[in-house]
């Protein structure tokens, strides 16, 4: 699974590479090495057939949810079944996203204790695929521009290669030749789901891993000392 992840200010140069000029001023958003569950971050989707990023809470929220911020969020969905699990299936027909990160995190067993690892590209930073769902604020009136909520979920795949030593499942990533397909309107689910399969693989054997510290585990915690090597004999477990 994917439960934690870094976007650091080098994401912000993916980010540009992923919009094209619409008049509309991005999102502010701050950097973070340590983005976890419920927090908010910059996605690119495409409307109109145009590029757009928008704030997006980390964690599907159910349309039946009584509060947005109520129940355990969904944050991750399977390539396996996001094309028919009811909870994913339309938001995968039409409400794809990817989101960019500099890499994340997964934890390994290890002589009684869990050693957290940074997982990341060896020559870019990584475009994960998600799903996008909206959520009913009935609160307000429908016609209020924040009737609307958006919460995603990060699509997951078996892993390969070098997080496989990790963890025995990764984001399904994308190569920049297959981000406009991805976000357009062309594809029917089955030949979304191949496209993301093969780019997903590619990507995979591009991904290198090194342990890092477990200040990582706390939430509170962020700062590029995050996502910093460290020697696994200096750990204390």
């Amino acid at each position: 699974m994917c439960g934690r992840f870094a976007m650091n200010k080098d994401t912000d140069d993916l980010i540009r590479e992923f919009m094209t000029t619409t008049g509309r001023p991005a999102p502010e958003w701050r950097p973070s090495w340590n983005v976890a569950p419920t927090d908010s971050v910059p996605v690119v989707r495409e409307r109109s057939g145009e590029r757009e990023l928008d704030l997006v809470r980390w964690g599907i929220v159910s349309p039946s949810s009584p509060t947005f911020g109520g129940g355990k969020p969904i944050i991750n969905a399977r390539i396996e079944t996001v094309a028919t699990n009811g909870l994913f299936k339309s938001a995968f027909a039409s409400h794809r996203c990817i989101v960019p990160a500099s890499g994340y995190y997964e934890w390994q067993l290890q002589n009684g204790g869990k050693q957290p690892y940074f997982i990341s590209g060896e020559k870019s930073d990584l475009a994960m695929a998600g799903i996008i769902r909206a959520w009913p604020d009935r609160s307000k009136d429908q016609g209020d521009p924040d009737y609307w909520r958006l919460s995603m979920a990060i699509i997951t795949r078996d892993a390969h290669v070098a997080p496989g030593e990790v963890h025995d499942r990764m984001p399904a990533c994308l190569t920049p030749d297959r981000f406009d397909a991805w976000l357009g309107s062309e594809l029917a689910p089955g030949e979304l789901l191949t496209l993301l399969d093969e780019s997903s693989f590619d990507v995979a054997h591009e991904l290198g891993y090194h342990p890092v510290s477990k200040a990582v585990n706390s939430v509170r915690n962020d700062g590029p000392e995050l996502v910093g090597p460290i020697e696994l004999d200096s750990v204390e477990l």
